[in-house]
């Protein structure tokens, strides 16, 4: 897996070696409000993460990418994005996160639209993201990068979506 440049940030392939930074940047009930959960341990995140390491569900139909979004001016880890991949490629599910005390600094929308170009480089069909409707920020940020809201929901989310044009 590849690194993915964007203008302030770069995206680094997660490795276990991320959980210790990451355990910080994932602190704080706050930033668990819309997507649900609590902020993992340190022994969470690592396992986790090794899972994750992998790049591939265990009945291999499911590719999983996960990058660290670092700031190019120190190398601070900020957030993270991630894809899960199936149909052989052809549709990609995206999620971003950004610790709280990096919101509101576009690292979200940078981040997810280096992803999203990626991924569409790579011949990706279909980009969608689950979206809690209070969530404005992530909603801001889908619409940065393409997505569209869809009529489905899933589990209280709202379903946006990307299609490559015919």
């Amino acid at each position: 897996m590849e690194t993915i440049s964007a203008a302030r940030l770069t995206l680094w392939p997660l490795t276990v070696q991320d959980a210790d930074e990451m355990a910080e940047v994932l602190a704080g009930e706050e930033l668990y409000a819309f997507i649900g959960g609590a902020a993992p341990t340190l022994p969470e995140l690592r396992a986790r993460y090794a899972a994750l390491e992998t790049r591939c569900s265990p009945d291999g139909r499911q590719e999983w990418l996960n990058w660290i979004i670092r700031r190019d001016t120190d190398g601070r880890a900020v957030g993270y994005v991630q894809a899960t991949v199936e149909d052989e490629g052809r549709r990609a599910e995206v999620a971003w996160v950004v610790g709280t005390a990096w919101q509101g600094r576009g690292y979200a929308s940078e981040a997810a639209a280096a992803l999203a170009g990626w991924l569409r480089a790579r011949g990706v069909a279909r980009i969608e993201a689950h979206i809690h409707p209070d969530h404005q920020a992530s909603m801001t940020v889908a619409g940065r990068i393409g997505l569209l809201p869809t009529d489905r929901f899933e589990d209280g989310e709202r379903l946006w979506a990307w299609d490559r044009p015919a």
